[in-house]
């Protein structure tokens, strides 16, 4: 995998915070002025299949798209129950 993929992979299986900026804008006395500006963080969990793909290393290069399908469908699976879990009383 090229350097930028595996960046963006890594980014991923850790988590990460974005910040998004809203403004908004009105015609006053002819020119455009800034009304509004609304600057939020949004954190972004961890993602397992990210993770999966880290640990697992160099072998998901040599898998046919069948069996990526199928390692998805697992992990996807697999994620589900976690997440299932974890939302239980306990």
């Amino acid at each position: 995998m090229n350097d930028e993929i595996m960046e963006a992979v890594k980014k991923r299986a850790q988590g990460y915070s974005s910040v998004e900026t809203v403004e908004e804008y009105a015609v006053v006395d002819g020119t455009l002025e800034l009304v509004k500006k609304r600057v939020t963080t949004k954190d972004v969990p961890p993602d397992m299949t990210a993770a999966k793909i880290l640990l697992d290393g160099e072998g998901m290069e040599t898998l046919t798209d069948e069996e990526l399908e199928a390692e998805k469908e697992r992990l996807i699976r697999e994620l589900m129950s976690t997440e299932g879990r974890a939302r239980e009383p306990q």
